[in-house]
């Protein structure tokens, strides 16, 4: 991988952008692989990106004391980005990609209001309630990334959405029983209620009729979320194309391991091989490569 300075990064900045690549690497085990098909230059941006979210969300899943007071601290370290000098490294470089491609700051305050709330809110009540949930956690994301690669307009971002939060909802339904030892239903209680599975059910690890009914219900709608975010890839060019085509399809994998265990997501969690990753980004990538749409 090349150093930042050699992708465009002022010397001075070359050290808080080896930190974010440092993080990345260290806490995401495909950035390494992922990086080989990133164009060079923006990979020092997108590992300041990440550093930011992960750094976010280590404070919401991890942290020790406080937690909506180290947030509030995270706040005002990402102000300190658009109207202040930041002192840790992976903020300098957060300011430097930030001024670099215009980002304004409500995907950044997103994320940190989506760690809030899972501080303060363990259950949804009904589905609008998990996706505005989805609208803090998961789509901001997609902006993030969208704004790096050079759009920012309105309907690219709205498709993003689509496919972000169907990310967002697999990643749940396949997390159903982690989520719980953490004391958090990311599944609707409307939705519990109209297919009879309760929570003490889901204590138990039952893994019943009712329950395969509900998980079947969730994975139908999280496909049609996928399918209303499809378009995005003919509305992107370059390798970015590439992406997010494997982030839907890497969600479906998901969807289809899910589908696979006949929805019992209690007793296993359903996963996507590290084997089956690789073959899925060298095919799609030799797909797009042959047919000329990267």
């Amino acid at each position: 991988m090349a150093s930042p300075t050699e992708q465009g990064i002022p010397k001075e900045l070359e050290p808080a952008y080896e930190e974010c690549i440092r993080l990345a690497s260290s806490h995401y085990e495909n950035f390494t692989v992922a990086a080989r098909f990133l164009s060079k230059e923006i990979i020092p941006h997108l590992s300041a990106i990440y550093a930011y979210c992960r750094g976010v969300d280590d404070l919401g899943d991890e942290a020790e004391g406080d937690r909506l007071a180290l947030l509030e601290a995270w706040t005002a370290d990402l102000e300190s980005c658009y109207s202040g000098t930041p002192e840790a490294l992976h903020l300098q470089a957060l300011q430097h990609t930030i001024g670099t491609y215009n980002i304004p700051p409500e995907p950044f305050r997103k994320l940190i209001e989506a760690n809030r709330m899972d501080q303060v809110r363990l259950r949804h009540n009904t589905f609008e309630d998990l996706l505005n949930y989805c609208e803090h956690s998961a789509n901001p994301v997609g902006h993030l990334y969208l704004y790096i690669s050079g759009y920012s307009d309105e309907e690219r971002h709205r498709l993003s959405d689509f496919t972000c939060t169907a990310l967002q909802l697999a990643n749940f339904w396949q997390d159903v029983h982690r989520d719980y030892a953490m004391g958090r239903i990311y599944l609707p209680q409307e939705d519990m209620t109209r297919f009879g599975y309760t929570e003490e059910e889901l204590a138990a690890g039952v893994c019943n009729d009712a329950f395969r009914s509900l998980m079947a219900f969730q994975i139908e709608r999280t496909q049609h979320y996928f399918e209303q975010g499809a378009p995005l890839v003919k509305l992107v060019e370059g390798k970015a194309r590439l992406h997010i085509k494997l982030f839907s399809l890497g969600g479906l994998r998901v969807l289809d391991a899910i589908r696979g265990q006949r929805y019992d997501v209690l007793s296993k969690r359903p996963r996507v091989s590290k084997s089956r990753k690789a073959w899925l980004l060298l095919k799609t990538y030799l797909w797009m490569k042959l047919t000329r749409q990267i």
